[in-house]
């Protein structure tokens, strides 16, 4: 029988060694071709796309609160976003057309707060006189409780519904078709297409729970964050002394 070199054997228990530490899961490469792009992942990445879709919504669907960021077009106007979302309700700002207001609602009950430049704008059509800037000093900095049948609640409660806004969003239009590997804010995802982009591109996490993690709307509508998954925050009706009433059609239309 021929001997083995001992320095061949050397190494072929080095590579021995270092393949069983591989496995072990410490993450070196190389031992039995190249690097996994779902080793240590959720799996979700080796599914179809349709598969993704429906695991990251019913992921979405299941979570108790969410962070939602970015921007959305629609009736051609661009929104800006920065909403906190649970079930019974949600707090953040929204700018549009160059004015920043917060939204409010817990249940049912929603509020408005912006700056007097704000409803100054709102509340004249063609130059603004001195009544008007009064009134708006009055709303300045106040939560105004919009009334349920407003046009102006139906308009912006859905900025606030965590079931409304996922539903309409967490659409791809067009052919689904995954797109590689890909990372966004240190979190290693799944990209899953619509018609190879044009149909709306989704981000899904590949750690832990598939939640979405950043969504690019067909037809240039805007791309969205979705952050803070789970995490719980305070949600509160403002006080009185914060809370004006203002007796009317709210002026935002």
């Amino acid at each position: 029988m021929t001997a083995i070199p001992q320095g061949r054997t050397r190494r072929a228990a080095l590579v021995s060694a270092a393949c069983a530490l591989a496995v072990s899961g410490v993450g070196l490469t190389g031992c039995g071709g190249g690097e996994d792009p779902d080793a240590g992942t959720n799996g979700v990445g080796k599914l179809p796309a349709a598969t993704i879709q429906a695991k990251t919504r019913k992921a979405a669907e299941g979570a108790d609160t969410v962070r939602l960021s970015g921007s959305v077009v629609s009736g051609g106007t661009t929104y800006t976003l920065d909403m906190r979302l649970k079930a019974d309700g949600g707090t953040g700002s929204v700018t549009a057309k160059g004015a920043t207001f917060r939204l409010l609602r817990v249940g049912e009950h929603l509020f408005l707060k912006a700056d007097a430049e704000f409803w100054t704008q709102q509340d004249t059509k063609g130059g603004k006189s001195s009544a008007d800037s009064a009134a708006a000093k009055k709303l300045e900095g106040m939560y105004v409780k919009v009334p349920t049948g407003d046009p102006a609640y139906k308009r912006f409660s859905g900025f606030t519904d965590k079931n409304v806004l996922l539903d309409g969003l967490l659409t791809l239009h067009g052919k689904l078709a995954t797109d590689g590997h890909h990372e966004q804010a240190g979190i290693r995802t799944i990209r899953i297409t619509g018609d190879k982009g044009s149909g709306g591109t989704l981000d899904v996490s590949l750690k832990g729970t598939p939640y979405p993690v950043r969504l690019v709307r067909a037809g240039n509508a805007g791309t969205l964050l979705l952050t803070d998954w789970g995490k719980g925050f305070a949600l509160e009706e403002p006080t009185k002394k914060e809370t004006v009433d203002y007796g009317q059609q709210l002026p935002t239309s």
